[in-house]
Order: C-alpha cells, then sequence, then structure tokens
C-alpha cells in the first residue's frame, strides 16, 4: 500500500451505499487526506475502490488511526458509531439525519450548512451534513430571510425533483428501471415528507409547502419554488442577495438564466437562478436551484464540511 506521510487519515463508515461511495469518489481528488478505512457489513473483504484498500467490517475498523470519521449509515443507525467515535477523540461528519435539526439529538451535534455556517463548522467535533433537498431549499431562502424579502405568512411552495440515488441503494421493486423509466411522479403527498423537520426548523415562521417528485434519471435534483415577496422585491434584487451572501463561496453560482442539471451533475457545484412572473395579483418570484444530490447534497458537502474541521481550504478537493 501507498504511505501517505504528510496526508490526515480518515475512516468512513458505510462505503458502499451510494453517498459512501461518493465520499471515497471525492476524497480521491483531495491530496490532504487519505481514506485508511472504509467499512461495509456486507462485502468485508473486497475492494474497497481505493487503491490497496479492502473494505472492512465495522467491528474490525481502526479507530485510534484516524482524525476524522465520516458516517454514511442507514438513518437511526449513526448515533452509538458518533458516540464511539467522539470517545476516543476523534471528529465526526455524520450523513444520516440521527443529528440534524428535528432529529432531538441536534443539541449535540453543529449543523454543517458550510456556506453560511463556516466558523462554527471549524470549532465543531460533530457535525451534521444537511439533507440534500433541505441543502437547496436554505441555501435558496437564509439570505432572503434574513433582508426581510419574504412577505409575512405567506406558503412557500417548493416542487422538488430528485434522482433515484436520492432513495438510497437497497433494492426497491418501485425503483426498478422498468418502474422509473418514462415516468415522473410525485412521492409523500400531503406535505408530510420527513426533510420538512430540517426545513422548519431552519426556517421557523416561514410556512412550507413541500412537494417532491422522482426523476427517471440517476442523480441531480431541481427544485422549484414559488416564493410570495415582500412589496419592491423582485428577482434581480433576489440574485443581488445571493452574490452578496456567496461571495467567495466556490461551490455556488448565481445565473442569470435557468439552471440545468446537466450543469451540476458529477459535481460539487449548486446554481441558484431567480425569475420574476406576469399576470399575478401579488408579487410572486420564482426561484430555482439545481445541484447533484450525491454531490453538493451529501458528498460533496460532508467534504467541504471536513476541510473547514481539519483547517483546509473549504473547496480543497471539490469538484466545483
Amino acid at each position: 500500500m501507498k504511505m501517505h506521510t504528510s496526508s490526515i487519515p480518515l475512516g468512513v463508515v458505510g462505503a458502499t451505499g451510494y453517498t459512501g461511495l461518493e465520499v471515497l469518489r471525492v476524497l480521491s481528488g483531495h491530496d490532504g487526506v487519505h481514506v485508511a478505512f472504509a467499512t461495509s457489513e456486507s462485502q468485508a473483504g473486497e475492494p474497497s475502490g481505493v487503491v490497496g484498500l479492502d473494505l472492512v467490517d465495522a467491528r474490525s475498523a481502526p479507530l485510534d488511526g484516524v482524525e476524522l470519521v465520516f458516517l454514511c449509515l442507514p438513518h437511526g443507525a449513526a448515533v452509538p458509531w458518533a458516540e464511539r467515535a467522539l470517545a476516543a477523540g476523534k471528529r465526526v461528519v455524520d450523513l444520516t439525519a440521527d443529528h440534524r435539526p428535528g432529529s432531538g439529538r441536534d443539541a449535540d451535534a453543529v449543523y454543517g450548512m458550510a456556506d453560511l455556517e463556516g466558523e462554527k463548522v471549524r470549532c465543531a467535533r460533530l457535525v451534521a451534513n444537511p439533507g440534500c433537498y433541505p441543502t437547496g431549499v436554505q441555501l435558496a431562502l437564509q439570505p432572503l430571510v434574513k433582508h426581510g424579502m419574504l412577505k409575512p405568512g405567506a406558503p412557500v411552495v417548493v416542487n422538488a425533483a430528485s434522482g433515484v440515488t436520492g432513495a438510497g441503494r437497497t433494492p426497491k421493486r418501485e425503483l426498478l428501471f422498468a418502474e422509473v423509466a418514462g415516468d415522473y411522479r410525485a412521492y409523500a403527498t400531503g406535505n408530510g415528507h420527513r426533510h420538512l423537520l430540517e426545513m422548519r426548523a431552519r426556517l421557523p415562521g416561514v410556512p412550507l409547502l413541500f412537494q417532491p417528485h422522482l426523476l427517471p434519471l440517476a442523480r441531480g435534483i431541481l427544485e422549484t419554488i414559488y416564493l410570495p415577496v415582500a412589496e419592491g422585491v423582485d428577482a434581480a434584487r433576489i440574485r443581488t442577495a445571493w452574490v452578496d451572501a456567496y461571495a467567495g463561496a466556490a461551490t455556488i453560482r448565481v445565473t442569470d438564466g435557468v439552471p440545468r442539471l446537466v450543469d451540476v451533475v458529477d459535481s460539487d457545484a449548486l446554481v441558484l437562478g431567480a425569475s420574476d412572473n406576469a399576470g399575478l395579483a401579488g408579487e410572486v418570484v420564482t426561484l430555482m436551484v439545481a445541484f447533484d444530490n450525491l454531490g453538493k447534497g451529501a458528498a460533496g458537502q460532508a467534504v467541504q464540511n471536513m476541510n473547514l474541521m481539519l483547517g483546509f481550504e473549504p473547496e480543497r478537493g471539490l469538484r466545483c
């Protein structure tokens, strides 16, 4: 195995799901760290995808030999691993929902919205990596809420569409090729998607109507947000607020046009766009957010948080 005398050792727990695989993929392009172990309950002993590194059973993971651990486990399975790693003096980036706002355990973690709260992340021992849908919604709305651009009390409608990798790698009949190809459908109807807990906790006082859809694509998220705005607010003012809020953020771009999935898939970038609407009694601006659910919506943001925690530049190793 190649020696890594000047880079920081890391561990990836749950390295064979889509999120874990993407974390390994992003880390392979980072010159300041290396993966010292990667775990899998079902594929232990098989190649990890990292040159010279085989997957190990979680019970055999050499936790003492790393500085930071990524938890890419099923939701509900990360808590004992986080406790174990923290007790051993390691830093943790949890990509599950177990420590996010609304989980009941969020007081124990720093929420890892790196582009909005980077200084908090730098000092964190445990970071709760944001969910994919909440990432786009918050990056679009938080700067506008801060500047009082929303019409108070008016519902904000979010139509979000994601590729099928957002549902995980466990085989499910409704995600088979023959079930998905040529189709486009809503799911989690009735404003009850689990990510609403996270979004409501982070956007208090903003009434959200959130409707997700399944795209017949492997990866990518496009969120279309219908935003009732305060008097005098238009798309141009919104774009200016975004440019000011994300000045220097290498992973976020603001466009005068329409964000497209083709511009963000297989990357860690996120593109924001806004459009005025004619023919309405009240002012409503359409916001559009495009990003990769496995990139900026998961692994890319996790590595961005890792960079901050370990003292690297936020964008180091990212695909943006």
